[in-house]
């Protein structure tokens, strides 16, 4: 698994909790940073990992508005907060990330949907990532 890989996983672990839990994305963002210090071959991937979520957390309302535009007939509430996660990092990557081609971005968040989601979030984070691709 790529370093960047590894980074959006994180990045996923953060965004997910921080939402299943109700904390403040900061407080997850210093314990990750603490364990990050401590185990040096986590250092690559945590670099990148804190890009998406601050770029996530610096740019939620539009991120958000995308999501929503696009999801036909879904409410960020309804979704899963897995793939609401996934999505987030997904549109981070496509709309304000330009080293990250968006079939690169979409394609690694489908694979996150896949592995960690339902059995229908795959497809469901390909369909919303795509649209939002070719609008942008």
């Amino acid at each position: 698994m790529s370093a960047r890989s590894k980074a959006r996983k994180r990045a996923l672990d953060i965004l997910f909790q921080a939402d299943v839990r109700g904390e403040d994305v900061p407080v997850m963002l210093a314990a990750e940073a603490q364990r990050a210090a401590g185990e040096p071959d986590r250092q690559a991937s945590w670099l990148y990992a804190r890009e998406i979520v601050d770029g996530v957390v610096d740019n939620l309302g539009e991120i958000d508005e995308q999501i929503t535009t696009y999801a036909k007939d879904w409410t960020l509430a309804r979704m899963p907060a897995v793939d609401r996660a996934v999505l987030r990092i997904g549109v981070w990557e496509i709309l304000f990330n330009d080293e990250v081609p968006a079939a690169v971005a979409i394609d690694e968040a489908v694979e996150l949907a896949k592995e960690y989601s339902t059995d229908e979030s795959g497809s469901f984070v390909h369909g919303v990532l795509g649209r939002i691709s070719r609008a942008s």
